[in-house]
């Protein structure tokens, strides 16, 4: 497990956008930045999910987040502009943004894998994932010291078979969060890096790996220490590293 103590209040004051924020690894991800300090943007596609989380946050006493419905299979272009018009107008800047959202897609061998199935997960796994960023920047360079984190797999830094169109997914996760984190070297206040978490006790996991014993993973809690490391001021100055979460 990635070694690092997260002091108490480690994130007080930033403001926080999660994807994939109504369960796994991103509510997990939610809950563990709203415990230390942090307010927490909850972006997802199910208001169920979300407000779910919210309620967990709220009974915990911790800084009240917000509830952002946002489809990414589906968003507009004008959407994410508009989305990024409400968060400037409600919150002034964005000190954080957790790429965790992501569709795995048929594991299927690429010759039998069909477009319209690798296109859909390339544009909720990658399309969107640029559109938030490229979208989102600018309200990140208003922080003092901000940090976007893409979560990444091991497949997507050394290609397996029947991955498909996740794992191709993932190698542009790696290039997407490289380009970024180059560009933005010793420029600008925002850092750029990726997490490979692991096999982790998650839906998404259960659904790659239906014969595997989920006790065998850590609970997504197990893994936050790296979430928090990228997120607080300790990761300044830490550019376009590919970090294990395991």
């Amino acid at each position: 497990m990635f070694d690092y103590s997260a002091r108490p209040g480690l994130l007080d004051g930033r403001i926080i956008l999660v994807t994939g924020a109504g369960r796994g690894i991103g509510a997990a991800a939610a809950r563990t930045y709203t415990a230390h300090g942090a307010t927490v943007l909850l972006l997802g596609k199910t208001e169920a999910n979300l407000a779910q989380v919210y309620d967990q946050i709220e009974a915990a006493g911790h800084p009240q987040p917000a509830v952002i419905p946002f489809d990414l299979e589906t968003a507009l272009p004008h959407q994410y502009d508009e989305l990024a018009a409400m968060i400037e107008k409600e919150f002034g800047r964005l000190d954080g943004l957790l790429h965790n959202a992501s569709i795995i897609g048929p594991r299927t061998p690429l010759e039998q894998l069909s477009g319209e199935n690798f296109m859909r997960v390339m544009h909720v796994n990658v399309n969107a994932m640029f559109m938030l960023t490229q979208t989102l920047l600018p309200l990140l360079k208003l922080s003092s010291d901000a940090s976007v984190v893409f979560t990444s797999s091991s497949v997507g830094r050394k290609g397996r078979a029947y991955w498909g169109a996740y794992g191709i997914s993932k190698f542009a996760t790696e290039g997407l969060m490289q380009t970024l984190a180059d560009e933005l070297d010793e420029v600008s206040p925002v850092r750029s890096n990726s997490i490979n978490p692991g096999g982790t006790r998650t839906s998404m996991r259960a659904q790659a790996y239906p014969a595997e014993n989920p006790l065998d993973n850590p609970t997504p809690e197990e893994i936050m220490p790296v979430y928090l490391y990228l997120m607080g001021p300790d990761s300044r100055g830490v550019n376009g590293q590919a970090l294990n979460a395991q």
